[in-house]
C-alpha cells in the first residue's frame, strides 16, 4: 500500500473516530431528521406503503439511513451513523484534493485538518440529512477530476468522478452542481482546441493547454459526464421504483417540481446566497435548557477563524487564476464559486446557510494554496492549521449536544444579533 493510501485510511478513521462521540446526544430527532429518519423507516417496511415520505429528494442517502437503522437501530446512532462515515470521507477527500493540487504530503494533510476543523463540516457529519452524503461523494468525485486534469489519459478517473457524481445527486440535486463545473470546464478546454487558442506567453503551469487529454474525444465525454452519472443515479430509485418507466419519471418530475418552486413559506432560519460567506445567518438545529444555567446547543455556522481568511484568500486564488492562469488557483476557483454561485440561478426562495457547505469545505483548498505560497515560512502554514484548530474547539460548546454550555458562555460566542 502506498504511502498515499495509509495517509488516507489513518485521516478516515481518526476523522470517523472523532465524530462518532457524544454522536447519540440527543436522542430526539433534530431540525429536519423529522423530515428524513421517518422516511427511511418507510423504506425498511415489509411492503410498499402510499404516500411516499419525502418525495422531494432523491433515494439514496435515505436508503443509507434505512440500512444504518436495520443494522443499529431504530436510535439516535442508527440515525446517524453513516453520516460520519461520509463526513470523514469527506476529509479524506478533501486531503486526496490537495495531492492532486499540490503534489505534497504536507499541505494536502493541512487542507484535511483545516476543512475538518470547520464547524460546517463537523455539524452536518453528526446529524441524519443529506448534505454530507452529497458533500462526500461529490468531494471524492472532484478529487478524482483533479487527478485526471494534468494527465494525457484521464479517462478511467474522469469516468469515476462521473460515476461518483451521480451518486452524490441521487443523495440530494444540489450534488449536480461539481458535475455541471466539471462540464463547463471540459466544454470550455474543448472548445478552445477546436478554436486552436494558444496563450501567447504559453507556461507549463497555464490552466489551458492545447495538448490537453489529446485523446479525449466527445464519446468519452459524454460516457464520463453524462452516461455514467445517470446510471448510478437511477440504480439508486431501483429499490424503491423497480424498472418502472413511468414510476422512475414521475419521482423525477416531484423532485423538479419540488425543488424549483417558488411558493414556499419564509423560515426563522433563512438566509440568501450573498450572506454565507460572511456567515450573516446562522441555523440553530438544536437549543435546549439542560439544566438552570445549561444549555445542549448545536448551531450550524461554521469557524470564523476558517471561513472569513478564506474570503482574503479566495481573492488571491482567483487573482492567480486570471493574471497568472495557474491551473491549480483555477480548479480551486472552479469548485469554489461553482456550487455556491448555482443557488443564485435557481427561482426557489428559500435559502440555508448549510447549502454554503461544499464551497466553504472546497476553502480549506485555497487557504493551504496562499499560505504555501513561495516567500511564505513553511511553519506559517501550520501554525494556521492551529488556530483553525483554536477557532473549533472556542466553538465545540455549541456544535455539540454532548458538551452542553452556560448561557454566559453562549451569549459569548453570539458575536452578532443575527447569529441568535
Amino acid at each position: 500500500m502506498s504511502r498515499s493510501a495509509v495517509i488516507a485510511v489513518v485521516i478516515f478513521l481518526v476523522a470517523h473516530l472523532a465524530l462518532l462521540i457524544g454522536l447519540a446526544a440527543p436522542e430526539k430527532f433534530v431540525f429536519d431528521e423529522v423530515h428524513y429518519v421517518p422516511a427511511a423507516r418507510q423504506m425498511l417496511g415489509s411492503a410498499a406503503s402510499q404516500p411516499v415520505l419525502n418525495p422531494m429528494h432523491p433515494p439514496l442517502a435515505k436508503e443509507l439511513i434505512a440500512a444504518s437503522i436495520a443494522a443499529f437501530g431504530d436510535n439516535a446512532l442508527g440515525w446517524r451513523y453513516p453520516a460520519t462515515l461520509f463526513g470523514a470521507l469527506a476529509i479524506v477527500a478533501i486531503y486526496l484534493c490537495g495531492l492532486a493540487l499540490f503534489a505534497e504530503q504536507a499541505p494536502a494533510i493541512a487542507a484535511a485538518l483545516i476543512a475538518a476543523s470547520n464547524q460546517m463540516l463537523y455539524v452536518q457529519a453528526r446529524i441524519a440529512m443529506l448534505d454530507i452524503f452529497a458533500l462526500g461523494f461529490g468531494l471524492l468525485a472532484t478529487a478524482a477530476f483533479m487527478h485526471g486534469f494534468r494527465r494525457e489519459r484521464p479517462h478511467a478517473l474522469f469516468a469515476l468522478a462521473g460515476a461518483l457524481f451521480g451518486l452524490a445527486a441521487a443523495c440530494k440535486w444540489s450534488g449536480l452542481f461539481p458535475l455541471g463545473v466539471c462540464i463547463v470546464i471540459v466544454a470550455v478546454v474543448r472548445l478552445m482546441r477546436g478554436w486552436r487558442t494558444l496563450f501567447a506567453d504559453a507556461k507549463p503551469g497555464d490552466w489551458y493547454r492545447p495538448d490537453l487529454w489529446p485523446g479525449f474525444q466527445v464519446q468519452h465525454v459524454a460516457l464520463c459526464f453524462a452516461v455514467l452519472p445517470a446510471v448510478t443515479y437511477i440504480a439508486a430509485f431501483v429499490p424503491l421504483y423497480g424498472l418502472s418507466l413511468s414510476d422512475l419519471i414521475e419521482a423525477q418530475r416531484r423532485i423538479f417540481a419540488d425543488n424549483t418552486t417558488t411558493a414556499i413559506a419564509g423560515h426563522t432560519y433563512m438566509s440568501s446566497w450573498p450572506s454565507w460567506p460572511l456567515l450573516a445567518r446562522p441555523v440553530w438545529f438544536l437549543f435546549d435548557k439542560a439544566a438552570e444555567d445549561r444549555i445542549a446547543a448545536i448551531v450550524f455556522l461554521g469557524n470564523p477563524l476558517v471561513l472569513w481568511p478564506a474570503l482574503l484568500a479566495i481573492a488571491v486564488v482567483l487573482r492567480d487564476f486570471v493574471v497568472v492562469r495557474r491551473w491549480d488557483a483555477f480548479l480551486i476557483a472552479s469548485f469554489y464559486f461553482g456550487p455556491w454561485l448555482a443557488w443564485a440561478l435557481l427561482p426557489r426562495t428559500l435559502g440555508f446557510i448549510y447549502y454554503y457547505l461544499p464551497a466553504a469545505t472546497a476553502a480549506s483548498l485555497a487557504l493551504v494554496y496562499v499560505l504555501r505560497r513561495e516567500g511564505l515560512p513553511r511553519w506559517l502554514l501550520w501554525a494556521y492549521v492551529g488556530v483553525a484548530a483554536l477557532g473549533f474547539a472556542v466553538m465545540l460548546p455549541i456544535s455539540a449536544a454532548f458538551i452542553g454550555t452556560s448561557m454566559q458562555t453562549f451569549n459569548r460566542l453570539m458575536l452578532f444579533q443575527s447569529w441568535i
